[in-house]
């Protein structure tokens, strides 16, 4: 039986090339890439005539590859997420943040790769397209602790960085919350309700990503820097939680097991503060299922502001934070960076939004 005739692949070496078009144009390869970069003196109508040319012979432009080499960029910023990609993609914090920043960077003609974080505490704790992927600028969007590991590879690489959320340092730029200041007005606006008795839901302290109450030894071991700041701030509104319970990341479930384990304690506090509207809207979910009433028998606060329908009647009291301006402000890090230039940290502000799940204390 005679073999079949190898299939070929249409992006095969017979595709038109530059020198193609000038030949059928009648200008020089100079004059044709001229052309198509749109910058130099060409006269309109030799224009139209290698564009006609291109058009006649399917040629689409020259090869971004070969620009790239010849500009030494290749026009990539890669966005580490900090989380596994199943993970961010359910939260809407990240899909906002990341809407802001991806539509800044396309303005500027920027494409994005997206770089997840270990799934497992067990994977390797730097991605190996950190180690090797072509990129002009990176962005960590996770605030980096002291000496992590894809910071100091991208250091390593000598890739300019934007730490978002993390520690100021000289050789990165820096785009910030105010959060710290944000978690203290909330406490103190449950306090002026009346409230004493305060337990915290906390996002994850470290790469292991612990999931259960925390003992007090360790609450000045958090590693991750957004956990370290909003904890701080509960701490400096003068309270010591009765608990404070770690999760593995910002999701409703996670913030419902928090719940059931904090609400179902003898001690029973008045006031649940969490680190995200996901994780607090679990935690009233878990209220709800126990047969408590938010915020006559318990009080609930998040952060991040976010717009929550599907928790209606209820409506979250917590710290809105500027999403789509954050993801903007790191756009504009990434030009100034690509510019030689590196720009100075930007701290956003937050705002405290009460809404209807927090209340007096109750009697």
């Amino acid at each position: 039986m005679p073999e079949s005739p190898a299939r070929r692949c249409p992006l095969s070496s017979q595709r038109p090339t530059l020198a193609d078009v000038a030949s059928t144009a009648g200008v020089s390869v100079s004059t044709a890439s001229l052309a198509f970069s749109g910058a130099g003196p060409i006269a309109a109508a030799t224009r139209e005539r290698v564009l006609a040319a291109a058009a006649e012979l399917g040629y689409l432009g020259p090869n971004p590859l070969g620009r790239q080499l010849r500009s030494g960029r290749s026009g990539i910023v890669g966005v580490v997420v900090g989380d596994a990609l199943r993970r961010s993609f359910r939260d809407p914090v990240s899909i906002q943040v990341l809407d802001g920043l991806v539509s800044t960077l396309g303005e500027m003609g920027l494409g994005v790769l997206l770089i997840p974080g270990p799934s497992d505490p067990a994977e390797p704790p730097v991605d190996p397209l950190v180690l090797s992927a072509g990129m002009d600028v990176a962005v960590l969007l996770w605030g980096s602790g002291t000496h992590d590991p894809v910071l100091e590879a991208l250091r390593r690489r000598g890739v300019p960085t934007v730490v978002v959320e993390g520690i100021p340092e000289p050789d990165v730029a820096t785009v910030g919350l105010d959060d710290r200041r944000g978690m203290t007005e909330l406490v103190q606006h449950l306090q002026s309700l009346g409230h004493e008795s305060f337990a915290c839901v906390t996002l994850a302290f470290d790469r292991q990503r612990g999931d259960g109450f925390v003992e007090p030894e360790r609450w000045n071991e958090v590693v991750w820097q957004v956990t370290r700041r909003r904890l701080d701030g509960v701490l400096d509104a003068g309270i010591t939680p009765t608990a404070v319970y770690e999760t593995p990341a910002s999701l409703v479930e996670h913030g419902k097991t928090a719940g059931f384990a904090i609400l179902s304690a003898p001690q029973r506090p008045t006031a649940v503060v969490c680190q995200s509207d996901l994780l607090a809207s679990g935690v009233v979910l878990a209220a709800r299922e126990l047969g408590l009433r938010v915020p006559d028998d318990v009080s609930v606060a998040g952060f991040d502001g976010l717009d929550l329908p599907w928790l209606a009647p209820d409506v979250l009291t917590s710290v809105a934070q500027p999403l789509a301006e954050k993801g903007a402000t790191v756009g504009r890090a990434v030009a100034s960076l690509l510019a030689g230039e590196m720009p100075e940290p930007v701290e956003l502000a937050v705002t405290l939004r009460p809404g209807t799940t927090t209340g007096p204390a109750p009697r």
